[in-house]
């Protein structure tokens, strides 16, 4: 309490000290020095008044920069300093005012002597000055007396605040067996007092746990090594505590600590080791190239890329045999086989293995060599091999055509076992399900089954199996490709049915349509066509065929003048020759139109699908505009055929109305030539119905009665016939028993008259039927019947004449 009650009288002092300057509102340049003439009148001022009688003439602030202590804790409110103007002579008449950041809730003022005093504890950190203004007023009139004027009040720090590391804790890494003084990481810890008031923010660094591994700079905070040849495989984890003091590192001084985990980063500086100097592996015989036979390993201490072991087998018994390569996951050789095993020529191999990094630090080969040597044996193991073929493919070529039982090439396999087993071929039936081949079981030769067709199949791929004798589930397999030539069997053909025309107006040599041709013999890439005029045609006079040699050609005018009122098509043979053996060659015809052109050439007319075309429509467009035509056709004529319909209806439906009972029964009669089955007579008058009812349904009971004589005349013709008829509607045997049925009465004023066979027979009597002979083959049957039936009525008359 002393010292700070010491501190403040000093910092009082100073004040006063100050405080006679006076100020003013801002003036011209030459205020600063007339301030200081002001502070040495005002200090002096009350004595010159009293002793001399003389008066100043200016005015002055007495006044200065303040400072008040943070963190202040006394009882009292804490004196900052005291405001004074000359024109105070201590009567009470001035009134002091005080406004700014603070006035009134931090900093007050005494009114009437101007001191000023803290009401509560500031804090540096928090805020470190305040700027205030102070003004001089009439106490009874509130008339400022001077101008406003501004001041400021800094607030000045204490230690209360320690040092901080805001960015702990660290993490660092240095290389193993890194010299001395090898820079590892900074640390760097922050103080929030005043730096620039004593030695509150001066942080001096120190190590307090950690040593005697590292160091710390106390002034920078560099931490670095302090032991040479520190080892990774020893310890790789090291934990370093730094301590930051303020105050100089004094005592009494603020610290923070952080903590700083360091780590050694490995260096290539150990060799890879075997675990064992000899390594003896079992391999058999039958283990496929490529394959992995064995498993050997060198370990290294290291960790990462200065881990990674490379393997080489050194020159001698076993480098042509085998491989080794590093599997990257675990650092082990794997042993491969580069060859295939046989344990009837060799039963073991021995050969030496080398085990080295693969990035090597020159700064540790001086310790010696990063590498090291092992030995390796391998057993071969006699196993039962199946037949091994001489070739691991076969290729054969055979003509299509050829004869069945040709033989196209053959196989060989053999026992290589001491036991040398004989062995028996086959063909796989999956690779050959249409038999197209065979294969002889012992000697192994294939022969064609049936004929081969290139055009079909032109190349067959077939599996040959090959069996050992002596143990059958021992097999091995063969592909065989079979490839089908081709014979010139197709002669070559125009490519399309070429559409060409000549305008009237062509010149002459003027080449008017290039063509070329196909075959279907396989295959077209090579194929070359020739073109030329058949011989019967080398004088044609119109065109001719230009070969150009690229297996196209081209029809060539030979004279100009064309007209299609003279002849509007020609036909030009053209002979076609391929270029295969036996050569075959075709005479093709090419259509050529006379067509009306433009001078450029360009086609104006020349047929009905001529004419379209400068138009624009397509074969297509045609075809949907043909459709369509013949879709209204139709439509017209079914309009036209429901017109006549309803007038057919409508003249019917004025006439007299008939309606015919129609009964349904299930036996019929038969037709109007069958005139025993029903009453003819009915359907001339159908009351007769209504006198003699008989039921159709069931047998009537009656027996028949006698058969009258036959009258010449009509009327007993007619009397007979319904005589007849009634006897027939009573005869027991007479079909069929059904009901009769009143149909087809038209009235005595029908147009179409009666329709009964029996009154048409006396209209009928004299018709002529010799023209049915003039219809066609069709109609002979029927000609041929009524020329009968006229014969006979022409005979019956004569013979009536006759009597």
């Amino acid at each position: 309490m002393l010292t700070r009650n010491c501190l403040l009288l000093f910092l009082w002092g100073l004040v006063n000290e100050g405080s006679v300057s006076s100020l003013r509102p801002p003036s011209p340049p030459l205020g600063r020095s007339r301030t200081g003439r002001e502070h040495a009148r005002s200090s002096a001022g009350p004595m010159r008044n009293g002793a001399a009688g003389f008066q100043r003439v200016k005015r002055g602030w007495v006044w200065n920069q303040f400072f008040v202590l943070e963190e202040y804790m006394g009882s009292d409110p804490q004196y900052v300093g005291k405001l004074h103007t000359d024109l105070d002579r201590g009567d009470s008449a001035v009134k002091y005012t005080l406004s700014g950041e603070g006035a009134g809730s931090i900093f007050t003022i005494d009114q009437t002597t101007g001191d000023i005093h803290a009401l509560r504890s500031l804090d540096r950190e928090e805020k470190p000055y305040y700027t205030l203004r102070a003004q001089a007023v009439d106490i009874d009139t509130n008339r400022p007396l001077e101008p406003e004027s501004e001041f400021v009040i800094k607030v000045q720090d204490i230690n209360d605040n320690e040092p901080k590391f805001l960015e702990g804790p660290y993490m660092a890494s240095v290389p193993e067996m890194s010299p001395v003084g090898t820079y590892v990481t900074q640390v760097t810890a922050t103080d929030a007092d005043d730096p620039t008031y004593g030695n509150s923010a001066r942080v001096v660094y120190s190590i307090l746990h950690g040593q005697p591994y590292f160091s710390v700079d106390p002034k920078t905070g560099v931490i670095k090594t302090a032991l040479p040849n520190m080892d990774r495989e020893v310890k790789e984890q090291y934990q370093v505590l730094i301590q930051a003091k303020d105050m100089g590192g004094q005592l009494g001084g603020l610290a923070g600590t952080t903590t700083v985990n360091i780590s050694l980063s490995d260096v290539n500086d150990n060799p890879p080791r075997f675990s064992k100097s000899f390594f003896h592996l079992r391999v058999p015989e039958s283990s496929a190239v490529g394959s992995a036979v064995g498993r050997i390993k060198a370990h290294d201490l290291d960790i990462g890329k200065n881990a990674e072991v490379e393997y080489t087998i050194v020159p001698g018994d076993g480098g042509a045999m085998f491989d080794i390569t590093t599997n990257e996951h675990n650092q082990e050789g794997i042993l491969i086989l580069k060859r295939p095993l046989d344990y009837e020529t060799k039963k073991a191999y021995t050969f030496k293995v080398d085990a080295s990094n693969a990035h090597l630090d020159p700064r540790f080969q001086s310790f010696g060599a990063f590498k090291d040597t092992a030995t390796v044996k391998i057993n071969v193991l006699d196993v039962d091999e199946p037949p091994v073929f001489n070739k691991p493919s076969y290729v054969m070529d055979v003509y299509e055509d050829t004869p069945a039982g040709t033989i196209i090439g053959a196989v060989t396999a053999q026992d290589l076992d001491a036991s040398s087993s004989p062995v028996r071929y086959s063909i796989d039936w999956k690779s050959d399900l249409d038999s197209y081949f065979d294969i002889d079981p012992v000697e192994g030769t294939i022969s064609t089954n049936e004929l081969l067709d290139r055009e079909s199949i032109a190349q067959h791929n077939i599996s040959i199996v090959a069996t050992k004798l002596s143990n059958p589930v021992l097999t091995s397999r063969v592909a065989v490709t079979v490839h089908v030539l081709d014979i010139n069997e197709f002669p070559p053909e125009l490519a399309s049915p070429y559409e060409t025309f000549v305008c009237e107006n062509a010149k002459v040599g003027q080449v008017i349509q290039t063509f070329s041709a196909k075959d279907q013999d396989l295959p077209s890439a090579g194929q070359q066509f020739s073109f030329r005029s058949p011989k019967e045609d080398l004088k044609n006079k119109n065109f001719t065929i230009r070969d150009f040699g690229n297996n196209t050609a081209g029809i060539v005018t030979k004279r100009g003048g064309f007209r299609r009122r003279l002849q509007e098509i020609y036909f030009l043979p053209v002979v076609i020759d391929d270029n295969g053996y036996p050569p075959k060659s075709s005479t093709g015809t090419l259509t050529i139109r006379v067509c009306g052109c433009e001078s450029d050439g360009s086609l104006l007319t020349c047929s009905a699908e001529a004419i379209f075309l400068p138009v624009g429509l397509s074969t297509g467009a045609l075809i949907a505009i043909l459709l369509c035509i013949v879709i209204l056709l139709v439509i017209v004529v079914l309009y036209v055929g429901l017109r006549r319909q309803k007038k057919k209806e409508t003249l019917m439906s004025s006439k007299e109305d008939i309606r015919d009972n129609v009964i349904h029964y299930d036996d019929e009669g038969g037709g109007e030539e069958d005139t025993h089955a029903f009453d003819m007579g009915t359907l001339r008058n159908p009351k007769v119905v209504k006198e003699n009812l008989y039921r159709r349904d069931i047998k009537p009971e009656m027996k028949r009665g006698p058969r009258p004589a036959i009258s010449q005349d009509s009327a007993d013709i007619r009397d007979f016939i319904n005589q007849r008829l009634k006897e027939h509607d009573t005869d027991n045997s007479a079909p069929p028993y059904d009901s009769l049925a009143t149909y087809a009465y038209e009235g005595d004023g029908s147009v179409a008259e009666s329709l009964s066979s029996i009154e048409s027979l006396a209209i009928d009597l004299e018709e002529d039927y010799d023209y049915l002979s003039d219809w066609g083959p069709r109609f002979k049957t029927l000609a041929g019947i009524f020329g009968e039936q006229s014969e006979t009525q022409s005979d019956s008359t004569t013979t009536e004449n006759t009597h």
